[in-house]
C-alpha cells in the first residue's frame, strides 16, 4: 500500500481491473507508472473511466521499444520485457482505450532514443538477455518469481550478448529522439 500522509487522502492498494469502489466516486482519477504493467489493459481503463466523474490523469511510458532491456527468468527461461511494462502507448492507442474521455491537455516528460532491431534482439534472447535492467524489481511476468541476473554466462553468450550492444550503438545515432513518457488529462465528453 502507497505510505504518504496528505490532507482528506486515503491511501488503498486494490486491483485496477476490479476497482471496489461505486461508479463515479473519485472526481478524478490519478493513474500513473501502473497501465503499462496490466495485462488486462481494457479492463483496467474501463473500471479508471467507472470511478471517474470529471477527470482522468494517465501517465505512461511513450512509444517505449520494450525489446530494449529485456530479461530473461533464471527459473522459467522465459523472457520478459523491462520493468514489466507488457503495454506500448501512444496518444491515439490513450484515446482509444477512454472513449467516452476528451483529451483536454497532453505532456511529454524527458527524451530517448532507445532502440533496438531484429537483429540484436534475437542475439540478446540466443545469450540469455544477460543485462538487468537497473532498478527492476518487478518479478517475472510468466512465474511471478524474482527476477536475478543469470548465474554464469559462457564465452560465446558474452561474445554473442557484446556483438548485439554494438549493433545497438552503432544504430543509436540514427534513431530519432522522442519523449520519454506521455501524460494525458482527459475530461467526460458531455452527452
Amino acid at each position: 500500500m502507497p505510505q504518504f500522509q496528505f490532507d482528506r487522502v486515503l491511501p488503498v492498494q486494490g486491483d485496477v481491473t476490479n476497482l471496489q469502489f461505486p461508479d463515479k466516486q473519485f472526481d478524478v482519477v490519478f493513474c500513473a507508472e501502473v497501465l503499462e504493467h496490466i495485462p488486462a489493459l481494457q479492463k483496467a481503463c474501463s473500471e479508471i473511466s467507472r470511478v471517474a466523474r470529471h477527470a482522468i490523469v494517465i501517465g505512461v511510458p511513450y512509444l517505449q521499444d520494450t525489446r530494449v532491456g529485456r530479461t530473461t527468468c533464471n527459473r522459467c527461461g522465459r523472457t520478459n520485457p523491462p520493468w514489466g511494462h507488457v503495454n506500448i502507448f501512444d496518444e491515439r492507442k490513450i484515446g482509444n482505450l477512454f472513449p467516452e474521455w476528451q483529451n483536454v491537455k497532453t505532456s511529454f516528460v524527458g527524451s530517448t532514443n532507445d532502440r533496438t532491431n531484429p537483429i540484436s534482439t534475437w542475439l540478446m534472447d540466443f545469450a540469455g538477455n544477460p543485462y538487468r535492467v537497473s532498478g527492476q524489481d518487478e518479478p517475472c511476468i510468466h512465474c511471478s518469481k524474482q527476477m536475478s541476473p543469470p548465474i554464469s554466462r559462457s564465452f560465446s553468450q558474452k561474445f554473442i550478448a557484446a556483438a548485439a550492444l554494438k549493433l545497438n550503438w552503432l544504430q543509436s545515432s540514427f534513431n530519432p529522439t522522442h519523449p520519454n513518457w506521455i501524460h494525458i488529462l482527459l475530461q467526460k465528453i458531455s452527452s
